[in-house]
């Protein structure tokens, strides 16, 4: 038995949101044992890899010159993204970044959204606010609490626009395309991420150093094309959103594998995404 379209765009998104969550859980680890932008550089390449793999397996052909173009701006609008977090990371308590980039980047879809597509239902609405919170608090660390500067705030700000730009500009790709516009997508991040080694005066790294970045891009691009089968069978604003909850999974992850230790708001955002999750599906 065949399931509702939207149901099925709905179940791609939340399969988006784990494994991305996945992906961000690894990435942080291997943050660990290298620089960050060798991690970004790594996982970017091996997200290329099994990218072309999957696009040769099931014959994908290019999207039309429209779409390309698409594809290549959201690569820059998501790596901007990356790099503008980083940036404000490096300044700043991630206390204060990741909620403002997070909720920004989840809301720029859904205003999006309703342009092109009209308001959805009210209960959704109030879905899409409780998953709002819950972003926001399941994204507040328990580091010391202290002022953001305007800088950090303009930094986490373009973090989440670009966060939010790739959402809605992989949107754009015409449907039926999957693998071949996030080749392109994660070409461009490539070379950005190239672009910051060389700017950092930092080497390339060595592939057998860190098998857990690669482990990370392979998971951050099957996180993706969840997203992108997530968008061809439901609503804009309800595939961004879902997809954001990616957060509470890595919680979870962090929580389960190395034990850490969960600060009650943090399970309080995760059960808010929980019940937002079923206001959105009804």
């Amino acid at each position: 038995m065949l399931l509702p379209a939207n149901i099925l765009g709905i179940l791609f998104a939340l399969t988006s949101a784990l494994v991305w969550g996945s992906g961000d859980f690894s990435g942080g680890f291997a943050t660990r044992k290298a620089n960050q932008f060798q991690v970004l550089a790594l996982s970017a390449l091996s997200g290329i890899g099994i990218l072309v793999v999957c696009a040769l397996v099931w014959g994908e052909s290019l999207p039309s010159l429209r779409g390309a173009m698409w594809s290549m701006l959201a690569g820059v609008a998501g790596t901007v993204g990356i790099a503008a977090l980083y940036r404000a990371l490096s300044m700043e308590d991630a206390a204060n970044v990741a909620p403002i980039s997070g909720v920004i980047g989840a809301a720029l879809p859904v205003g999006f959204s309703i342009l092109i597509q009209g308001l959805p239902g009210t209960v959704r609405l109030a879905g899409f606010a409780l998953a709002f919170l819950g972003i926001w608090l399941v994204s507040r660390s328990t580091a010391g609490e202290r002022q953001i500067s305007r800088q950090g705030f303009l930094l986490a700000c373009l973090a989440g626009v670009g966060f939010g730009g790739f959402f809605i500009l992989m949107a754009l790709v015409e449907p039926g395309k999957v693998f071949t516009p996030l080749i392109l997508a994660r070409s461009m991040n490539f070379c950005i991420a190239l672009l910051l080694l060389w700017s950092n005066r930092l080497p390339f790294p060595v592939f057998k150093a860190n098998p857990i970045a690669l482990l990370a891009g392979v998971l951050d691009a099957g996180g993706t094309v969840f997203y992108m089968l997530a968008r061809q069978f439901t609503r804009l604003d309800i595939a961004a959103v879902l997809s954001s909850l990616y957060p509470a999974f890595t919680v979870l992850l962090a929580s389960l594998l190395l034990k850490e230790k969960i600060s009650p708001g943090r399970w309080v955002g995760v059960a808010i995404c929980l019940s937002a999750i079923m206001l959105i599906t009804i």
